[in-house]
């Protein structure tokens, strides 16, 4: 079965054209139309408003839906929904990224629209929810945007479909462009223009106001620089000064960031405030990458602690060992801390494409606003001209009201009355009209009080009106004031710090500390540091006291090196000078108030307690352990690198050390001295030295029920003393202790082994010392917290009795 042709035949007047067009003029005619469309409807802003369409549509259908700041706030939806049903023929998308982007005070140095809801973080690491969940309304600044739009003050042109009429540019109350920046690429060209301050920028108007042929070297005494949303440090004017000339330039944004102890082993550098559009996610990640391909060094880990309280703060913690100063500026060079922004400052002007300087910028803007101004004066004028006419006819037929009754009741018509009343009085069509409008109620004695009032002053304001219209110095004075009202409402203080240079000289300094000569202390109250170099402290009677002054420990070494740690259990810990925290240079006194507690750096146990610090030299003689059972033992120096944890001497049970001294030349005495006032004083050559493992042997022999509370090494040549606080083993109050302090020299040596000579004759209710001490002078005193106290004065009696302390001491201390 042959199928039947559906195909429509021409019509019988049909003839056939065939155009032969060229497809490279085609194409270059096609791609110019379309290049035109995205330059002019899409991707550049006007230099009027600063908005590119989207915006200015967002805006403008925002006041026409009866959003207002005061007012609450309404679906994002709905405002995307009304502008692309009604202005913008393109996707929802677009729309809502725009309102987005007018909602983020990270983004806006001056906010357009006041969102609730998650509108995104700082680089969108965390980008903003759907439409359909968040809610906005227009900020008080998008009102002055749109301020007086219903007075004739700028142009309208139909919309895509010709049903609605839409803006050309807002009449825009201050330069939004300068102040909220713009960036956009179009065909051919793009713009990337930066936020600035607004004040600053009123300023510069208001001066170019009243000076239109100053120069830039004067503007930019009013705008300086860039102030970004987000702060920051901009390194470098000669880029922002070639922008603001020509309309091109570069400069360099920092972040914010400062050095600060993070914790008692470490210090960080802590960041608060980031390069615009540069958000916290994008720098860790960064910082991690660089960490693991070791192109970045000195990194021990990295927090983001953001929260709203307290804004941006980003910790980047600095391994021990190296410079946070050098650590920053390889960040700098090498992750997102530091972005170079490209200022491009095209914008349309009269509907063309312009590269602007900052000079042009705020005379394209003044141009428009002094335009706005006078239109809106002459709408205003009219207005009132014809309120005025209104209210003259009134008032004229109000003079005769009884003839006007008369002939309006005469008339068989109100066309009749209406021509009546004209040839009477010599009133216009529409004030007749209007008389005969008006009830009747408001003809009375007051409403014409009323009426010659509202006369008077509507010819006061046509005639301020008319002034301002005719004089272009009182125009330019209004704008002006009226600029200088809105700085005064919004205006804020400058963010961003403007740096000639980077001002550092980080780039010479190492990345790692230098193995510098420092001294570690330990303090009597437990605190850990190291001095800035390896010099001594000063004599006690060259500084006045401070608190935790009392040096119980101390050894010289260098800042990469290690210090042993001996605990009371007899364990040896090996201790990281560059863990602990470095003391300024400007301590003048031995005072650890800037240190750290022990237990920040060794793991303790329970009743353990840190003896003394040792320097681990294998070349010194040794050191010298002193217990609780009146062991005495010298250590061989055999200190394996390859083991954190070392054991110099095996106790007994319930056995622990008291003292423990590193010997300086062999040559000292060992001192020991029990709670029953006994005091054994001997060589140390007398003590052979022992392995660590090894037990120790007897150094001095103990009464029953007697322990020794005191051990230590003092060198004979020095001036040395011998303090002693006496009490009771029934109570510990302060008023019953004595305290004595005795020349050194006063007691004799002893062999090893042996009881020793008495220290402390006791008085009345006394059974036993509760403290002693033996080292060289000038010693310092101070309690428990330690707060200095003071010695009593010397007594040279060796078996003396003691005197009442006027304070508490419960440590002692020799020179540092």
């Amino acid at each position: 079965m042959a199928r039947r042709s559906t195909k429509t035949p021409p019509p019988e007047d049909f003839e056939e054209r065939i155009l032969d067009i060229d497809v490279v003029d085609e194409m270059q005619g096609s791609f110019l139309e379309y290049a035109y469309s995205v330059i002019y409807s899409r991707a550049l802003p006007d230099a009027r408003d600063g908005m590119k369409p989207v915006h200015r549509r967002i805006v403008y259908q925002m006041s026409e839906m009866g959003l207002r700041p005061e007012r609450g706030y309404v679906k994002c939806a709905r405002v995307v929904g009304e502008v692309m049903g009604k202005l913008h023929p393109h996707g929802d998308s677009s729309i809502y990224d725009a309102l987005v982007r007018m909602a983020q005070p990270f983004s806006m140095r001056l906010p357009l629209v006041d969102g609730h809801g998650n509108f995104g973080s700082l680089g969108n690491d965390d980008p903003p929810a759907a439409m359909r969940y968040t809610e906005c309304r227009p900020a008080a600044a998008a009102a002055l945007m749109v301020e007086s739009i219903d007075e004739d003050t700028v142009d309208f042109a139909p919309n895509y479909d010709g049903q609605e009429q839409e803006p050309l540019a807002l009449p825009a109350a201050y330069p939004n462009l300068l102040v909220n920046g713009a960036s956009g690429i179009a065909v051919g060209m793009a713009t990337n223009m930066p936020p600035h301050n607004l004040g600053e920028v009123i300023a510069a108007a208001r001066h170019l106001i009243k000076h239109p042929a100053a120069d830039l070297e004067t503007l930019m005494r009013f705008i300086p620089g860039p102030d970004l949303p987000t702060g920051g440090r901009i390194v470098g004017l000669t880029g922002i000064r070639d922008a603001y000339e020509n309309g091109r330039g570069t400069f360099k944004i920092r972040s914010t960031v400062s050095v600060e102890t993070v914790s008692a082993r470490r210090k960080g550098l802590i960041v608060t405030e980031l390069p615009f559009t540069v958000g916290p996610e994008k720098v860790i990640a960064k910082i991690k990458d660089l960490v693991g391909a070791k192109r970045l060094q000195g990194i021990a880990d990295v927090k983001d602690l953001t929260d709203r309280s307290h804004g941006l703060r980003l910790v980047i913690e600095i391994k021990n060992g190296f410079n946070p100063e050098a650590v920053l500026e390889q960040l700098f060079k090498l992750t997102p801390m530091e972005e170079t922004f490209g200022i491009n400052n095209v914008a349309l002007v009269d509907g063309q494409p312009l590269t602007l300087g900052l000079k042009e910028l705020l005379e394209v803007y003044l141009d428009h606003r002094f335009t706005v101004v006078r239109r809106r004066s002459e709408f205003r004028r009219g207005k009132r001209r014809d309120r005025l006419h209104l209210v003259e006819g009134l008032l004229t037929a109000l003079i005769d009201i009884d003839e006007v009754i008369r002939l309006i009741r005469s008339s068989d018509n109100s066309a009749e009355a209406k021509l009546a009343l004209v040839e009477r009085f010599s009133l216009s069509d529409i004030q007749t009209q209007y008389i005969l409008d008006t009830p009747l109620r408001r003809l009375t004695r007051f409403d014409r009080i009323e009426l010659e009032s509202e006369r008077d002053r509507l010819s006061a304001e046509i005639a301020e009106l008319t002034r301002i219209l005719e004089s272009d110095a009182e125009l330019r004075k209004m704008v002006s004031t009226e600029l200088g009202a809105v700085a005064k409402q919004f205006g804020t203080d400058r963010r961003t710090v403007l740096l000639e240079s980077g001002g550092s000289s980080v780039s010479a300094v190492p990345l790692e500390v230098p193995d510098d000569p420092c001294r570690v202390l330990l303090s009597s109250t437990g605190m850990l540091a190291r001095t800035a170099n390896g010099a001594a402290f000063p004599a006690d009677g060259e500084t006045k006291r401070v608190k935790h002054d009392v040096i119980v420990s101390a050894v010289p070494a260098t800042a990469r090196a290690e210090v042993g740690a001996v605990l009371s259990t007899g364990r040896l810990l090996r201790l990281p000078v560059i863990d602990l925290p470095k003391l300024p240079e400007t301590h003048a006194a031995p005072n650890l108030s800037g240190g750290a507690a022990v237990s920040e750096f060794l793991s303790l146990a329970d009743g353990e307690r840190l003896i003394c610090l040792i320097t681990l030299d294998e070349s010194s003689p040794g050191l010298a352990i002193g217990t609780e059972q009146g062991i005495v033992k010298r250590v061989v120096p055999d200190y394996p690198a390859n083991k954190d944890e070392l054991e110099v001497i095996g106790l007994r049970d319930g056995d622990r050390i008291v003292g423990a001294v590193e010997l300086r030349t062999g040559e000292e005495d060992l001192v020991f001295i029990t709670d029953d006032a006994q005091l054994l004083r001997y060589p140390a050559g007398q003590v052979r030295p022992q392995g660590r493992p090894a037990g120790g042997m007897t150094g001095i022999k103990l009464t029953d029920g007697a322990k020794v509370i005191s051990f230590a090494a003092v060198d004979p040549a020095s001036d040395a003393v011998v303090f002693t606080v006496s009490g009771s083993h029934g109570t510990l109050d302060d008023s019953t202790q004595t305290a004595k302090l005795t020349p050194f020299d006063q007691y004799p040596r002893k062999g090893r082994a042996t009881g020793g000579v008495r220290c402390q004759r006791f008085l009345k209710g006394e059974d036993c010392l509760i403290f002693a001490w033996a080292g060289a002078t000038p010693a310092r005193a101070a309690n428990a917290n330690g707060v200095p106290a003071e010695l009593p004065v010397p007594d040279p009696r060796r078996d003396g009795s003691g005197i009442p302390l006027d304070a508490p001491v419960s440590v002692i201390a020799g020179p540092v």
